[in-house]
């Protein structure tokens, strides 16, 4: 198998090729060789206004970043996915590893396209990347996780987040995808999980 996608990749008929795919091993290792797939979700929460706001006043919407070991700027949770899991269940499960919160995945805000240096190959010369990004209501920010040592929680509200944002197509995301959506679902007047 491996062969004859080789094969494929060399011939330079890949799109092709992959729409007649019919096995769907055979379509996630070719994904697999020629792009690199994250999940990622925008953790928000709610919280009242500050004191001496109007009472009627809309409760503000605040997302969770973190810093990353490697650079500057700050990042949403990613990673991504084992053969044995869904892209909303890795996302999930980042979300727990890296920014030590749990919720509700609410909503699936788009892909994203992005290269990175890093990943560059042999099947990918530009490094290519994808990035799943998903709404996630917090319900619970645990006092210990598995990257506590390496990654500090910041929340934000949607204008720091921009400003804060490592890179472009984050803020595209947050931007077009996130907030989009969050004005959508408080203009409709649709419900939010209830947040303990």
């Amino acid at each position: 198998m491996f062969k004859e996608l080789c094969i494929i990749l060399l011939l330079g008929v890949r799109s092709k090729i992959f729409e007649h795919l019919c096995d769907a091993t055979l379509q996630s290792s070719f994904q697999k060789l020629t792009h690199e797939n994250f999940d990622r979700c925008i953790p928000f929460k709610h919280r009242n206004p500050d004191e001496g706001s109007n009472e009627n006043s809309e409760k503000v919407v605040e997302v969770l970043m973190i810093n990353s070991p490697s650079g500057p700027g700050l990042l949403f949770p990613k990673g991504g996915w084992e053969n044995d899991e869904t892209v909303e269940e890795a996302a999930i499960r980042e979300a727990i590893e890296e920014a030590g919160v749990r919720g509700v995945l609410m909503e699936f805000l788009g892909h994203y396209h992005f290269k990175s240096k890093t990943l560059q190959d042999e099947f990918s010369p530009e490094g290519s990347c994808k990035a799943a990004m998903f709404a996630l209501f917090v319900k619970e920010e645990l006092e210990s996780w598995p990257e506590q040592n390496t990654r500090r929680r910041s929340w934000l509200t949607i204008p720091e987040a921009y400003e804060n944002c490592r890179h472009p197509w984050m803020r595209e995301a947050l931007k077009d995808g996130f907030s989009k959506w969050h004005e959508n679902k408080i203009s409709t007047g649709e419900a939010f999980p209830d947040q303990d």
